[in-house]
């Protein structure tokens, strides 16, 4: 199960510190649907760690399931992250290119 979440945060390890898995059987050995619980916490470099948490009817389902999720969420995080520094790079963003500016005053 460990080589799951490896193989679906692998792209993440420069931005990653730490991950925790956290398993659990909701019903405590009565039989039910979706009682499988994985909750995975990723400790991000200089940021606030991020969770996500998913249930399923085995555990293999739900910890797939949590690595998937978190890896979406690293993608959102990260890809944000990202954006801004582009943006406060002091670059010019697209369609801002300084040759297409005009020597008038602004009002």
């Amino acid at each position: 199960m460990s080589a799951t979440v490896e193989q679906a945060l692998e792209r993440f390890d420069e931005h990653i510190t730490r991950v925790e898995v956290h398993l659990s059987d909701e019903n405590a050995g009565k039989s039910g649907q979706h009682d499988q619980r994985c909750m995975l916490e990723a400790r991000l470099e200089g940021r606030q760690p991020v969770a996500v948490t998913e249930h399923a009817a085995t555990l293999e389902q739900a910890v797939h399931g949590a690595a998937h999720k978190l890896a979406h969420l690293l993608d959102s995080t990260l890809g944000r992250l990202h954006d801004h520094r582009e943006k406060t790079s002091g670059l010019p963003m697209s369609g801002t290119d300084p040759k297409n500016w005009s020597d008038s005053p602004v009002e």
